[in-house]
């Protein structure tokens, strides 16, 4: 979540106007992410998170990702519901952008996560992928393999200068993933896929106390093999500070998942691929956005040398061992 469009008291008021809310007590910005314009929203009936969806956002893809909120938590997953005004409608539009009033969700999201965290998150992911599974509308993954020398072409010019030889390196990777990315006709071969939430890292899922509380920030999801969102997890919850991958919380987090949605062994094999897959995908984009920094954002471009780090540690690895599991089978 970020803050890059401001919203002013008669806009607001305008907003409200057409919701069965309460009248606003208080309107912050939220200083955290990278998508979207967000403020914790308090009226009179309680908290609520009205965001504002930002150019990178298209406003083509606004009905999956709230439809897909609103199938999920009718269901029983814990997750922001999107808020209805008064003529019915979700999508309103303030200061110039598409904007939508979501409920508020209580807890903290773990700063330090612990493989009791993970456990949940792989559990809450499979919860999610099969909830998702008869959710009708469709999204394309614009940001998996198709998209990523898009991506690279825009800011590879400026790569050296975060660091030297960073250029030839995502390049000489994007070539090799090209060879290896798992099929994608839809063939027999190919992996199972769904709704995933493409996103799911520790500022995205809440927990208090013990329990995980509810996932957030949906703006990203999409359909593509379901492993691929592991591998996304795998890259967010599993690493420490210091680099080193944990594989304890790495065995946490897919075996709590399989409990839920066992894997095949085909999912295993390819994990590896996959993980290097979401490594250099949060390295493109996190570069892009260190080179193209937007004036006056509340929000830190994040350093995207800890995805380079990450996508060579996922090189090394031969087999689901170097997560945790004992075998891929």
């Amino acid at each position: 979540m970020a803050v890059y469009t401001e919203v002013d008291d008669e806009s607001l008021a305008t907003l409200l106007a057409e919701y069965e809310i309460g009248s606003v007590l208080s309107c912050k910005g939220i200083a955290e992410g990278v998508e979207n314009s967000n403020y914790l929203l308090v009226t009179e009936s309680g908290p609520h998170i009205l965001t504002l969806y930002e150019k990178r956002v298209k406003a083509e893809d606004l009905p999956f990702f709230l439809g897909l909120m609103d199938h999920l938590a009718a269901r029983g997953f814990s997750c922001p519901t999107p808020i209805a005004g008064r003529d019915g409608r979700i999508l309103r539009h303030v200061a110039g952008r598409p904007a939508a009033i979501v409920s508020f969700l209580s807890g903290v999201w773990p700063r330090r996560p612990t493989a009791r965290h993970c456990a949940g998150v792989g559990g809450v992911m499979a919860q999610m992928h099969r909830l998702a599974a008869d959710f009708t509308m469709r999204r394309a993954n614009d940001l998996s393999i198709a998209g990523w020398a898009n991506i690279a072409r825009a800011c590879i010019g400026g790569a050296d200068a975060v660091e030297t030889g960073l250029g030839a390196e995502i390049a000489a990777e994007l070539e090799v993933l090209e060879a290896v990315w798992p099929d994608r006709s839809g063939g027999a071969d190919a992996l199972p896929r769904g709704i995933i939430h493409a996103d799911m890292f520790p500022d995205n899922v809440f927990f208090l106390e013990d329990g995980l509380s509810g996932v957030i920030d949906f703006y990203f999801a999409c359909n593509d093999m379901l492993a691929y969102d592991l591998a996304v997890a795998l890259n967010a919850w599993c690493f420490e500070r210091d680099g080193a991958f944990n594989v304890t919380k790495g065995r946490a987090l897919l075996e709590s998942y399989g409990r839920v949605r066992p894997l095949t062994s085909a999912e295993l094999e390819m994990l590896p691929v996959l993980a290097r897959g979401a490594a250099l995908r949060f390295l493109l984009t996190r570069l892009y956005d260190w080179l193209n920094q937007v004036p006056g954002a509340l929000v830190k471009p994040k350093d995207p040398l800890e995805y380079l780090r990450k996508l060579r540690f996922h090189r090394q690895v031969g087999g689901v061992a170097g997560y945790g599991l004992e075998a891929a089978a």
